[in-house]
């Protein structure tokens, strides 16, 4: 007579014995930090309507190492402009440390602080990123840093700052004029014409 599984089960199981309670609490498992791809893929499931930052977070951003001097001047920028800000001649007006800040919360802040200096109408800003050059992976924050510089339309140049400004840890950046800095501009030239004849 064929047995099935069951009664098996049954003959193998019949000199087991259950183990006995043995009272001891069990922790739950902590929960470990969000890692960077889990951090990236949250963030592009956000929804567009709640996330108005228009700064990117691909998984990938070309890589700026440490010690690497950068420099981006834009469309429309003169030269003598652009050779200012590389030289550190303008006076930052206002500064942004992202000091052991967590890549997400760097970019939202990165982005307020640019929008709050377009719209006070400040044009040279200092932006203190770090080099990471202890940091599990190099240059990281500093990437992504000059990765949303250049998709800013804020932005209309940018440069690693001097050595004695911070060097390749920190970057001076030059705002886009507001329509009232530009129009305040456009009226001081034309009382400056007026007064010339």
């Amino acid at each position: 007579m064929a047995t099935n599984d069951d009664d098996l089960f049954r003959q193998e199981m019949a000199d087991v014995t259950p183990i006995k309670p043995d009272n001891r609490a069990t922790q739950p498992r902590s929960k470990r930090p969000n890692s960077l791809r889990e951090q990236l893929r949250r963030a592009a499931a956000m929804d567009d309507r709640q996330d108005r930052n228009p700064l990117t977070v691909p998984e990938q951003v070309p890589r700026i190492g440490p010690t690497d001097i950068v420099g981006v001047k834009k469309n429309g920028v003169q030269e003598g402009v652009y050779r200012k800000l590389r030289l550190g001649k303008y006076d930052a007006q206002d500064l942004l440390d992202l000091h052991r800040i967590r890549l997400m919360d760097a970019r939202d802040r990165m982005q307020t602080f640019l929008m709050k200096a377009h719209e006070q109408g400040l044009r040279s800003v200092l932006i203190n990123h770090g080099k990471g050059v202890h940091s599990e992976r190099p240059g990281f924050l500093k990437s992504y840093v000059m990765h949303w510089l250049e998709e800013s339309h804020l932005v209309l140049a940018y440069h690693s700052a001097p050595q004695n400004q911070g060097g390749s840890g920190a970057t001076y950046v030059l705002i886009r004029k507001s329509s009232q800095s530009r129009q305040r501009n456009r009226e001081f030239f034309m009382e400056a014409g007026k007064q010339q004849r």
